[in-house]
């Protein structure tokens, strides 16, 4: 099965990485609220992980989603992390990105990419949701700090342990599909070169944007569509600076790309697009591009999220954008949509 033949209603799905609260502390009643505003609005797909929180993302979406059949969405997490019942007491290890979750749990994160951390990271999360299966499952963050070959070492230990175990419960019908969840190409393009194992997918955050995408447009888009692997494009607001936000890449806003959102607010403007149009269509324009799952927190984000994937941007509008130069030559452009 495919990832698309998976989605019940459409590309557009739900990151529910906000829910864990990203940035800021978020009151229950409105994560929940944020989470049926998604369903009233169709969304049908919802992707979280452990690490978002401490698994404090999971817990507040099985609860809101508790209220519908199972039958009736589909629901992605990641393997990869361990959430422990110890709680953290020294500064949260969250990486070069900084602290984006020291408003989550404060339950101990382990890494654990063998095969026995998949299987207990699957029964983990089915518990803290309250579901009793799962559709895709997605190793998550095996390149998050590229820097050296560190994260050579943590994807040895995933080709041998992780990768194996998803292979399987896929091939059993016990998930549909499985794949990295990760920001950076290097380890999708590892992953793209195994002849040992068949994922079916990756989700990839932050690198096919309107903001970020040369990289992955030239070396690892043809590889997917080569090797008939899907992607799912987490990220599409470029951490939320193309919809409003401060942030780029988890941090702030570097001059470059502040100019780069500038001249497409610009754009936007003169044609009336509004700008979460320009950066879900780009993103699902690519013949890669199975789903675009961007992160809201607030129910009204929602809205905003459904009005802008079904309105028709004009082919005037890309044309220009592509002569600003902020999309490559060769983007593929969502002419007809």
């Amino acid at each position: 099965m495919t990832i698309r033949d998976a989605l019940l209603a459409g590309p557009l799905g739900f990151g529910a990485a906000p829910l864990g609260n990203m940035f800021r502390d978020i009151p229950d009643g409105e994560a929940e609220a944020t989470v049926d505003a998604a369903w009233k609005a169709g969304t049908r797909y919802f992707d979280t992980a452990p690490f978002y929180g401490s698994g404090l993302s999971e817990i507040r979406l099985g609860k809101a989603l508790s209220k519908y059949p199972r039958d009736a969405y589909c629901l992605s997490t990641k393997v990869g992390r361990i959430i422990l019942d110890e709680v953290e007491t020294g500064a949260r290890d969250q990486g070069e990105k900084g602290e984006i979750f020291k408003y989550g749990r404060p339950n101990k994160v382990v890494y654990d990419y063998t095969a026995d951390g998949a299987k207990r990271s699957i029964e983990d999360s089915l518990k803290r949701m309250g579901v009793d299966r799962l559709d895709f499952v997605w190793v998550h963050d095996i390149a998050r700090d590229f820097h050296g070959d560190k994260w050579i070492g943590l994807f040895e230990q995933a080709r041998t342990g992780a990768f194996p175990v998803l292979d399987r419960l896929r091939d059993e019908g016990v998930i549909k599909a499985w794949g990295l969840g990760v920001n950076n190409v290097e380890p999708v393009e590892l992953l793209l070169s195994l002849d040992d194992v068949r994922p079916n997918g990756t989700l990839l955050a932050g690198r096919y944007t309107l903001l970020d995408h040369g990289k992955v447009l030239q070396r690892l888009m043809p590889a997917a569509v080569e090797k008939k692997v899907e992607i799912v494009i987490g990220g599409p607001y470029s951490s939320g600076v193309l919809a409003g936000g401060k942030h780029f890449e988890y941090g702030s806003v570097p001059p470059q790309i502040a100019a780069k959102v500038e001249t497409i607010k610009q754009l936007c403007s003169r044609y009336g697009v509004p700008i979460k149009a320009a950066a879900l269509h780009f993103s699902l324009a690519h013949p890669a591009s199975a789903a675009v799952i961007p992160g809201a927190s607030r129910p009204e984000r929602i809205a905003e999220d459904h009005a802008a994937i079904t309105f028709e941007v004009p082919q005037e509008f890309w044309r220009d954008l592509r002569r600003s130069g902020v999309v490559a030559p060769d983007a593929p452009l969502p002419f007809g949509r």
